[in-house]
């Protein structure tokens, strides 16, 4: 199974626009783009990690920009450069950067190792690891050159719009939960569910990578 699933998976309707779509086209890659980020699960995971414990509106926005940041950067620069990595590879240490998160919202580091890591800059590196994926699952369709760029803003700023809307219902999914005593109680249980699901993750994208490279 994991040897045929595609990593950052694109529906066949979704994937056909794209291998055929020639010129510029703002809105079709707006909307592909906001499609891709509210049903990317990973991303979405990931992001619930980094605002468990944040409860000021002005946090919560630095560190969302931080991941946005990271992620349009790589996103952009890995299609307009050609540069690519192993999709499941990538998708792999995504899947590392939930176990990261949640991790470290149980205090791991600092029993661990004494220290807590720079939470902002691990933000904006796996930021950076979460456009890879995207950007390398793009590269697979050989988008044409021409009007490339535009494109590639228009899908970035959907991938964005996207984010806000599923930001938005998490967001008050959790002020509703803050205001029971159960958030606190089962925030070891949740966090450790997080960790599994990223494991999980982890594990299923790597046998994907060792099937579809021989190794």
């Amino acid at each position: 199974m994991p040897a045929l699933v595609l990593a950052h998976g694109v529906d066949t309707n979704t994937e056909n626009f794209l291998r055929t779509q020639e010129g510029l086209a703002v809105a079709p890659f707006l909307y592909i783009g906001a499609k891709h980020m509210v049903t990317g699960y990973d991303h979405l995971l990931f992001l619930i990690g980094v605002i468990f414990y944040l409860f000021r509106n002005k946090d919560i926005f630095i560190y969302v920009s931080l991941f946005t940041i990271g992620h349009s950067l790589t996103l952009l620069l890995g299609v307009l450069n050609n540069i690519a990595i192993n999709a499941y590879f990538i998708d792999a240490i995504i899947g590392l950067s939930i176990v990261y998160k949640g991790f470290d919202n149980l205090g791991g580091f600092k029993r661990l190792l004494g220290f807590q890591p720079n939470t902002k800059i691990a933000v904006i590196i796996f930021g950076l690891c979460h456009g890879f994926g995207l950007a390398t699952k793009l590269q697979d369709f050989n988008l044409p050159k021409e009007n490339l760029w535009q494109n590639l803003v228009a899908f970035n700023m959907g991938v964005e719009l996207g984010q806000f809307i599923a930001l938005l219902f998490i967001l008050i999914a959790l002020g509703f939960w803050r205001h029971h005593k159960s958030y606190y109680t089962f925030a070891i249980y949740t966090n450790t569910l997080l960790m599994t699901g990223g494991l999980v993750l982890f594990g299923y994208q790597l046998t994907g990578y060792l099937l579809n490279t021989n190794v």
